[in-house]
């Protein structure tokens, strides 16, 4: 089966081509699944410090690096809580926990079961209904129902299955959350699996040792053919399956990859589920455990990619794909109607038979048209495409890097907004547990240390300047070491909070300093705003912030990326007067349209780099007398805010201008400046204090 014609070989380099320079290589697979890994590792060190007890895991096509920028893969977030403790045995009930039973009988779906309710105190099953969310079945057990899903959805977002779909801004992820509940134990129904070997085999020994040790989870859905779907929980074995696919050749995964621009090209139209990627992934799966290894390399992909497209034929005859690991779970059932299953079937048998002009068609990041250059379907020089390197620099890098610096804000919003109305103690024994990270971490923790350990360096040293600025106007060497310590988040937001702690203290000279030395380097680099406030992406990028990203590892982030300049209410003392209004910025009505996990922000003194430099530049020559440079500050100041199109906290900007603007004596600009920026956020803006404050002086004036 597998002796082809010279042109199946020919067709099996070039498509291999084709996708190498798309992205799907071994450098950017491995990237990619580094940039993973480390959101995932901060979003985990951020749940350790505000002692939350549960652990994130960054899974599906992105996390695996087996997708592309025209296959626009969301990131799947499984949401593990571990104050739960699923056991399948009584020796594995835990005291203090919220243990339950995992229940597989004649009335679950093979890969599901039922969650009976335990007591906390001694192991022996609960006789109370605590809630909505719990049923009494037949034989008395009190039975958790998937529907508490419900309770977790926000604004904007919507049930999909087990997960929590929300749609990410333009250049970000879409992202599905996951809830899930641990079992420590492999479940009992993949027990078989734990022993068989495919051919050559495979799966390998250590990956199923590893499946042992790493057990699997519960989340909350139903099966289709389930006659009480509400009461289901789905068996998932995800950590296994990220480590399989992890253990795949770059031929294997391009042939994933194929599998998926063919489903979303041919076979689910108008973005149809009939097939989804993860039957696809067991089809795969399954055809790499039957076939001998050295079946799969680029010069054999076409014929890989047949057998793959045959198998998934057979399936959807059969109505049968089974699951991976637990055989017994059929992914299709119930899936689709008979006249779908007719179509599915025509349409994967012509695709098979007309595989090469089928190839040539897929719309998705141009892959037919590059693979009819390499074909020299296209003469050269007609309809050029960028080459690998080209796709690299300009999309995938620049792509996972902004996301990388976008989650490393995330995460300090969310460990900042825990901080709230701590004290310093508590604050020191975050960064305790944080320097643990340093000592005895994992290589990845390492990274993830060096990434978020300054802003927060820089947020602890501010508290304490502001403890002692509140009491003596003084800055304590200690909170300078750990402003010092944390100078090198990014090239300037921890920089300017220092400038602006020596400005609230009256230190001038050395604020000027440091705000000089800021600037130089800010436009001695290929800069880019990051803010995880919004988390939106930004307006543009330059050509050398791409290269940079493409060539250096995430470490370079520190170098070319400004975060947004936050100050927390414990550090209000280093805060300028005019920013401090920030901190009030919502009325009572302000708060019904504020959602209290995302909006954090708000209750915090918050502006992007550039427009702060500037901001203290003027204040701080005015302060000196120096009224040529003053101006020259408020002139870059309104050229950064009218032309600087990736500014996220532009309202502040323009609050602060016309601030400016009313020291200048000039209310009529001042006034406009805070129109403007009730045009850029209409609620929760305190332009609406600065208009009042400002009419009613012209008032009195009058």
């Amino acid at each position: 089966m597998f002796q082809e014609p010279d042109y199946r070989e020919n067709l099996s380099l070039m498509l291999s081509e084709v996708l190498h320079d798309i992205g799907v290589n071994e450098r950017m697979v491995m990237r990619r699944r580094r940039g993973v890994m480390l959101r995932e590792t901060m979003s985990n060190i951020r749940n350790r410090l505000i002692d939350q007890n549960g652990t994130n895991y960054n899974l599906g096509s992105q996390s695996e690096g087996t997708t592309t920028i025209g296959l626009h893969s969301d990131i799947d977030i499984l949401s593990c809580d571990h104050d739960f403790n699923i056991i399948q045995d009584w020796s594995e009930w835990e005291h203090g926990k919220l243990n339950y039973l995992m229940i597989q009988d004649e009335n679950t779906t093979p890969g599901y079961c039922f969650l009976q309710r335990l007591r906390h105190d001694e192991p022996l099953p609960a006789t109370v209904i605590p809630s909505e969310h719990y049923i009494s079945d037949r034989r008395g057990r009190i039975l958790f129902k998937n529907t508490m899903i419900n309770d977790y959805l926000h604004g904007g977002e919507q049930q999909k299955g087990p997960s929590i779909a929300a749609q990410g801004q333009p250049g970000l992820y879409d992202r599905d959350l996951v809830f899930a509940f641990p079992c420590k134990s492999w479940p009992q129904s993949a027990s078989g699996w734990l022993h068989r070997q495919g051919i050559d085999r495979w799966p390998t020994h250590e990956m199923r040792r590893y499946a042992a040790s790493t057990g699997c989870f519960v989340v909350p859905t139903g099966s289709k053919v389930s006659e009480c779907p509400e009461f289901e929980w789905r068996i998932s074995t995800s950590l296994t399956e990220r480590c399989i696919m992890y253990n795949l050749n770059i031929t294997q995964i391009r042939c994933y990859v194929l599998l998926k621009m063919i489903l979303k090209s041919f076979l689910n139209p108008q973005d149809e589920i009939n097939i989804s990627s993860f039957m696809c992934k067991t089809v795969l799966l399954h055809c790499i455990e039957n076939t001998e290894s050295g079946i799969w390399k680029d010069n054999n992909l076409h014929t890989c990619l047949t057998y793959c497209l045959l198998e998934l034929h057979s399936c959807v005859q059969n109505d049968c794909c089974s699951h991976f690991i637990i055989p017994e779970n059929n992914l299709m059932a119930g899936q689709f109607t008979a006249e779908t299953k007719h179509e599915l079937s025509k349409n994967i048998c012509d695709f098979i038979q007309n595989d090469r002009q089928q190839l040539l068609s897929i719309d998705i990041d141009v892959v037919g048209h590059r693979l009819q250059l390499k074909l020299n379907r296209i003469p050269h020089g007609i309809n050029y495409f960028p080459s690998s390197l080209e796709i690299h620099c300009e999309n995938v890098m620049t792509f996972e890097y902004i996301n990388i610096a976008n989650n490393i804000s995330l995460q300090h919003n969310c460990i900042f907004n825990h901080l709230h109305n701590k004290n310093i103690q508590i604050i020191k024994q975050y960064l305790g547990k944080l320097m643990t990270f340093s000592d005895n971490g994992n290589r990845l923790e390492h990274a993830a240390f060096k990434l978020l350990a300054p802003l927060l360096f820089t947020t602890y040293g501010s508290i304490l300047a502001s403890s002692s600025i509140g009491e003596n106007k003084q800055v304590p060497p200690q909170a300078l070491v750990w402003l010092s310590a944390g100078l090198n988040s990014d090239i300037s937001s921890s920089r300017l909070k220092l400038a602006s702690v020596f400005y609230s203290t009256g230190d001038m000279e050395k604020a000027e300093l440091i705000l000089r030395h800021t600037e130089q380097q800010y436009y001695s680099n290929p800069v880019l705003p990051i803010c995880g406030c919004q988390n939106q992406p930004p307006e543009a990028v330059t050509a050398e912030f791409e290269r940079l990203c493409n060539e250096q590892r995430e470490d370079c982030i520190k170098h070319i990326t400004a975060f947004c300049v936050k100050f927390i209410q414990g550090e209000i003392n280093c805060v300028p007067c005019e920013l401090q209004y920030e901190m009030f910025r919502s009325t009572q009505d302000d708060m019904i349209h504020r959602d209290e996990d995302r909006d954090c922000w708000m209750d915090w003194a918050v502006v992007d780099s550039l427009p702060f430099l500037y901001f203290l530049q003027y204040k701080i020559y005015r302060h000196l007398q120096r009224h040529q440079e003053q101006q020259q500050a408020l002139c870059k100041l309104i050229r950064t805010i009218e032309t600087d199109k990736n500014l996220k906290h532009r309202e502040t900007a323009l609050n602060i201008l016309g601030q400016c603007m009313e020291q200048e004596n000039r209310p009529q600009q001042a006034l406009k400046c805070y129109m403007l920026s009730l045009q850029q956020r209409a609620r929760n803006n305190v332009a609406n204090i600065h208009i009042c404050k400002l009419l009613s002086g012209l008032l009195v004036s009058q």
